[in-house]
């Protein structure tokens, strides 16, 4: 396994690095977390690992990552039920939105439609690996042991 990764976006250009490293994450709607009073939102997520799908490995693996957002004012919703906490969810981007510097807005967009906004004091967000998703890799050697495509 390549090493974990461990990124910090400050402004739109870091954020667009992490953004393409989560792209097509999977999330569970019961691991987005918001702690109002914290002002964060954390979001676990099972993410490629796409330094090793870039190095020719034929099974792409997924990481356990978790994606953190500080000094969030306000977390909304469009087309997610946040109550449905069993709900998958493909998330296939990330952008920031500037405001009144050094403020904005991070907009999470999900396939189907689905989006999180962030107001955000100002941009501060880590995505940590937490190691190998070995759930889905059993899943996946379970497939390819019986013969079936996923």
């Amino acid at each position: 396994m390549t090493g974990q990764r461990k990124l910090i976006a400050l402004d739109a250009d870091d954020l667009a690095v992490i953004s393409a490293h989560v792209q097509d994450a999977a999330v569970n709607v019961g691991d987005i977390l918001w702690r109002q009073g914290e002002k964060r939102l954390v979001i676990g997520m099972s993410r490629l690992d796409w330094d090793q799908t870039i190095s020719g490995e034929v099974t792409p693996r997924r990481l356990v990552s978790a994606l953190r957002f500080d000094r969030v004012l306000a977390c909304k919703s469009r087309d997610i039920d946040l109550d449905t906490r069993d709900i998958a969810l493909d998330l296939l981007g990330i952008e920031f939105h500037p405001a009144e510097p050094p403020g904005g807005s991070v907009v999470l967009i999900f396939a189907g439609g689905g989006a999180l906004r962030l107001d955000v004091e100002c941009l501060e967000c880590e995505l940590a690996d937490l190691g190998p998703d070995d759930l889905t890799s059993e899943t996946e050697a379970g497939t390819e042991a019986s013969g079936l495509d996923a």
